[in-house]
């Protein structure tokens, strides 16, 4: 598989983000490995969070989050997806499947870090990635917090902002990700965010990755991954974990999905859910110490 990493010098000076990186190995699935990327904040020994970001961000997008969640006691790790922030990135968009996607992020938490009783945090992609690994390896979870996000199958249609979203990912000769983040948040953001979220990207070759991902997800009944999402439902419905909805009041692409992670997930029943005001897709960005505060909440009181 042909890489791209972009050079350490193009996250020089990021702003509120001076959280030296660390690294790991990962199978690439076609008989070598690439390296992926993660922050890790908090005592060693205190409770897990994991923070999975999605489509286009990076690890940075927690930023505002990791801060709260370290002083509270609790070990936050915010790794980078594949083709995303300072992980390595496939140079071709069929390099990207959702079930390479999930299998990366299980290798991180799992083989390399042997992460256990974690309370997964996850929104947009975070959650589609995160939930199946729920699903799929319920005893490494302790909880689960959804933020802005969904597990779907392809058997109801996507919301028309996201199919217009995709569209311009799909076409724009050159794809401005700085651009595709404020356009999910409601606050303004400064250039030098904006700089942040360009920066694993120098060049449109780069990214592969924010191009294939809305390719992946499943919008119709037999769509590759549906199967295996499904399933993941059918697991999720049985599944008594603790189950925390936190998603903000101005996201039009995900809200439809809070109704129905609440009433489907055994672990959500009789709880408080939190709606994070004043915040778009990117509730972190907009509202992330509040979203973290919940978080803590969540993880410290049950």
């Amino acid at each position: 598989m042909e890489l791209f990493r972009t050079p350490e010098s193009c996250f020089d000076g990021l702003p509120d983000f001076d959280i030296p990186p660390r690294y790991a190995d990962v199978t690439d699935h076609e008989g070598g490995a690439l390296r992926m990327a993660y922050v890790e904040v908090g005592p060693s020994d205190g409770p897990v969070v994991l923070l999975l970001h999605g489509e286009p961000s990076w690890s940075f997008l927690y930023r505002k989050m990791l801060p709260v969640l370290a002083a509270a006691g609790l070990r936050a790790i915010a790794p980078d997806l594949v083709g995303f922030g300072r992980s390595d990135k496939p140079a071709r968009i069929a390099d990207h499947s959702y079930a390479r996607h999930v299998a990366w992020v299980r290798e991180l938490a799992f083989d390399v870090l042997d992460l256990r009783q974690v309370t997964l945090v996850g929104q947009d992609w975070g959650g589609l990635i995160g939930l199946r690994l729920v699903a799929e390896h319920a005893e490494r979870f302790a909880a689960v917090v959804a933020a802005n996000t969904g597990l779907p199958t392809g058997d109801t249609d996507m919301p028309e902002v996201w199919w217009a979203f995709r569209r311009v990912v799909e076409s724009a000769d050159t794809l401005d990700i700085a651009r595709l983040v404020q356009s999910g948040c409601r606050t303004e953001l400064p250039p030098e965010v904006r700089a942040a979220y360009d920066a694993p990207f120098p060049t449109e070759s780069y990214k592969a990755g924010p191009r294939a991902m809305p390719l992946l997800v499943p919008t119709r009944p037999d769509d590759p991954a549906t199967p295996a999402n499904r399933a993941a439902w059918g697991t999720l419905s049985g599944l008594p974990v603790p189950f925390l909805c936190a998603f903000s009041d101005g996201d039009p692409i995900t809200a439809a999905m809070a109704p129905v992670l609440r009433r489907t997930m055994p672990g959500a029943s009789g709880r408080e859910h939190p709606t994070i005001a004043g915040a778009g897709h990117f509730l972190q960005e907009d509202a992330g110490e509040a979203l973290a505060e919940a978080v803590v909440r969540f993880v410290t009181k049950g």
